[in-house]
């Protein structure tokens, strides 16, 4: 079973930056294609970015795309999220998730990912 834990969510003002990392105990890291998704109070969880197993392929929301970077160090077994230009509707939990999988072709829904973790709290101040 692999865990992911989320880690690097703050309170932050409007126009900060934050980075989110998530780390995983699992042996295969190398071999996940991995994402991000966020749900903020009273709304679904929804898309954010996502990221092939080698890295060298993105995806972005269109609400998150030239401000936001989603990146994955294999060595470290680490997936972040580099977060510029923060708006207050970017306030939310973040989870990462993840799934084995070799293909360039990347998941933006929820069903795509096996593994999930506990999110992280993102909260932005105007």
């Amino acid at each position: 079973q692999v865990q992911l834990v989320e880690s690097g969510g703050r309170l932050v003002q409007a126009g900060g930056s934050l980075r989110l990392s998530c780390g995983t105990s699992g042996r295969t890291f190398s071999a996940y294609a991995m994402g991000w998704f966020r749900q903020a109070p009273g709304k679904e969880r929804e898309f954010v970015a996502a990221i092939n197993w080698s890295g060298s392929t993105t995806y972005y929301a269109d609400s998150v795309k030239g401000r936001f970077t989603i990146s994955k160090d294999n060595a470290k077994k680490l997936l972040y999220l580099q977060m510029n230009s923060l708006k207050p509707e970017d306030t939310a939990v973040y989870y990462c998730a993840a799934r084995l999988s070799l293909s360039e072709v990347l998941g933006v829904l929820q069903k795509d990912y096996d593994h999930w973790g506990q999110g992280t709290q993102v909260t932005v101040s105007s």
